[in-house]
């Protein structure tokens, strides 16, 4: 009987389709351009490199910033999922971190089951002749204000690694702390190094001189104190400070913390608060950016707030005085980096394009920003260069993630190009609105089928994870999300119309509505946009609205077993990435409240908002994807789901990948989860055979 329907499936999609049977552009094609992941720049501003992912193999770039010439430095070649992080840029050196963090049992991760687990070392490459050294075991480190040691940590225990330009560094142990050492930073001159202590329910900020050998805690409280910047004199520092944890409080990413912005003696050890928040205005402001906290040469605090409902930069003196918002308006500002003399602050938001990202740039001199980049692109991680050169990365609608020198108002694409990528068949997706039944605004994303269509065409919804995320009008500059946007250039140009969802609980739209009551386990507010995005793409007349599918992974893995839970009559087919199933099982067995602080006295509502509960009007078949080594989401929520679907003979597909983590770290798990997920919709919204 089901080798029938699909057949008569088979003839239905030949009659409306004709012509969109196959593809534009293959998968390999679109989703194997070099991808720039990260940049770096000497103290100086004189030297800059960055890193490319291309089809999995990660290598590094370099370039000096006065005679550009772009020239690949590292050799790897290898689909190894081993990433690579850039710790120091010097003119004959860079350092880097090359291997993945472990899991909860201490196992590196090792997504290409190499027989020997690679752990992450600390290595040297020198750019005359591309030797590579390796120096130590490290998962990062921290170069000093003299340029010549490099300090790191292991666990507990805080190492200095001298004569890094020398034939032969040494590493020698420092110091040891009972709960460990987190944020390490170098004072201005060198002699001493600040320091996060975690302690579970609170944290330290600590002193260590390398003179004395001696530590020193600054102002220890019952709060957790974090982020430490050294003042331009060494004899200060700021830290930010939010309560401490209260008897059976348990972490909540969607709700946030009050915090006060403390500065510190770093003779005495004594401290002052200098300004508050008015209310629990901070966590996502701290968490998101990639510096929460900076004193400035020019005797400035710099730090992130939501107290105006939306992610912005403050400045203020060291005694509370002059607190002056530098990205004001009704928009998010995100990563931010300083020039190298500290005149100018350089960040990304989207501050008049809600759905793309530009750079400003912020006289600090006189507190005036401008926009510097766009109106069209996304363009993110501004590098201030010497001379008030600019690097950073951008992408496009038909153009991925690649890194940029923007100098004497003429812009430099460093590089590489993918030779085979499908630029000029991409489609421009259009910027959709929509109302959810509350009347919630929704954004959206929607990629029309190829033109000169006319029959109706099925339709997808993507839905990103998170949940704190956003989807934007061109390649994102999370390789997560970039992978997704070229799954969804290739889904329209198989003949899908394609919706992607920034649904509520997602990042771009402001504190509340990242903050939407009762999203996720706490009522699943969210899924009526998903609901609101079916009934939009029902209405247009391009859309066969019998044939609407659901894709996404984490977060958008569990929307996808939403609707095909609750709505199978709606959602005909789905593809579930790593998806969360039980919210009350997460809350209990995955960490403690799951990290969305559920209580015991959550865990039915946390039941209830989960696609579990809804299984019995399950009918529409799913493909869940999932790697084994996934630290997000435990692999047992597929497992568990898979097992509930077959008992009620509901018609599943797996695909696993051994030893491989939530974001997938190899580009051929990438390769055949889309593979698997385009055939998987082929079949089940449009009736095809499955494809070779």
């Amino acid at each position: 009987m089901k080798k029938s329907l699909q057949f008569l499936g088979l003839l239905a999609s030949l009659w409306l389709f004709p012509g969109f049977l196959q593809a534009q552009f293959s998968l390999e094609e679109v989703l194997g351009a070099p991808y720039t992941e990260s940049l770096n720049a000497s103290p100086d501003g004189e030297h800059l490199a960055w890193v490319v992912n291309e089809k999995g193999v990660r290598n590094i770039w370099y370039t000096p910033v006065s005679a550009v010439a772009p020239r690949q430095v590292s050799g790897y070649s290898e689909d190894d999922g081993l990433a690579i992080s850039l710790e120091a840029v010097l003119p004959d050196f860079l350092f880097y971190v090359r291997g993945n963090g472990p899991n909860r049992s201490g196992e590196p991760a090792n997504p290409a089951s190499l027989p020997g687990v690679p752990e992450q070392k600390l290595i040297r490459i020198r750019l005359s002749d591309g030797r590579i050294d390796t120096l130590a075991s490290a998962s990062g480190a921290h170069l000093s204000p003299d340029r010549k040691a490099l300090l790191f940590s292991r666990g507990k225990q805080v190492y200095l690694l001298k004569d890094i330009t020398g034939p032969e560094p040494q590493t020698s142990l420092l110091f040891e702390v009972r709960a460990g050492v987190g944020s390490l930073s170098w004072s201005p001159d060198g002699s001493r190094i600040a320091f996060v202590s975690p302690r579970t329910d609170h944290s330290f900020i600590g002193v260590y001189s390398l003179e004395t050998h001696r530590l020193r805690w600054i102002a220890p409280g019952l709060g957790f104190d974090e982020y430490p910047a050294w003042a331009p004199d060494g004899k200060r520092i700021a830290f930010l400070r939010r309560p401490g944890r209260s008897q059976g409080e348990l972490r909540d990413l969607t709700g946030g913390n009050p915090f006060e912005l403390m500065v510190g003696d770093a003779d005495t050890g004594q401290a002052q608060s200098i300004w508050k928040s008015p209310a629990d205005d901070g966590g996502f402001a701290q968490y998101y950016p990639n510096a929460p906290l900076r004193w400035t040469p020019g005797n400035r605090l710099l730090f992130y707030s939501e107290h105006q409902g939306w992610n912005h930069l403050y400045a203020i003196r060291p005694d509370g005085s002059g607190l002056t918002d530098l990205t004001p308006g009704a928009c998010e500002t995100e990563d931010s980096n300083l020039s190298p003399d500290g005149r100018y602050l350089y960040s990304s938001s989207n501050c008049g394009d809600l759905n793309r990202r530009h750079l400003w740039r912020t006289d600090l001199e006189r507190g005036k920003s401008e926009q510097i980049t766009g109106p069209e692109g996304i363009q993110t991680h501004a590098v201030g260069l010497a001379g008030e050169v600019l690097a950073y990365r951008e992408g496009g609608y038909n153009q991925p993630t690649t890194a940029v020198l923007q100098k004497q108002g003429e812009q430099t694409v460093l590089g590489p190009q993918g030779a085979s990528f499908p630029k000029g068949m991409l489609q421009k997706p259009g910027e959709v609105r929509f109302t959810a039944p509350d009347g919630l605004e929704i954004h959206g994303q929607l990629f029309a089928p190829p033109p000169g269509a006319k029959k109706k065409y099925p339709a997808v919804i993507f839905m990103h994870g998170g949940p704190i995320r956003q989807m934007l009008l061109g390649y994102h500059f999370s390789g997560y999300y970039a992978n997704a946007y070229s799954m969804n250039q290739y889904l329209a140009s198989r003949g899908y119309v394609v919706l992607s969802v920034n649904f509520r609980s997602g990042t771009g739209y402001g504190r509340a509505f990242r903050r939407a009551p009762n999203q996720g386990p706490r009522g699943a507010s969210e899924y009526q946009d998903i609901l609101a995005a079916a009934r939009y793409l029902q209405s247009l007349p391009e859309v066969d609205p019998e044939a609407i599918g659901l894709w996404g992974g984490s977060y958008g893995g569990y929307l996808t077993a939403m609707g095909l839970a609750r709505n199978s009559d709606l959602f005909k087919a789905g593809v579930d990435l790593h998806g969360v199933h039980d919210w009350a099982w997460r809350g209990r067995e995955f960490s403690p409240g799951g990290g969305w602080g559920l209580t015991e006295g959550l865990m039915e509502q946390a039941l209830a908002s989960s696609p579990v509960s809804d299984l019995g009007t399950w009918k529409s078949p799913v493909l869940l994807i999932s790697g084994d080594d996934d630290r997000n989401v435990m692999i047992g929520q597929s497992i568990d789901l898979k097992n509930r679907l077959d008992a009620l003979g509901v018609y599943n597909e797996v695909l696993v990948f051994p030893d491989e983590v939530h974001g997938f770290l190899r580009h051929d798990s990438w390769l055949q989860a889309y593979e698997a997920t385009a055939s998987f919709f082929d079949r089940f919204l449009k009736g095809m055979p499955p494809r070779d």
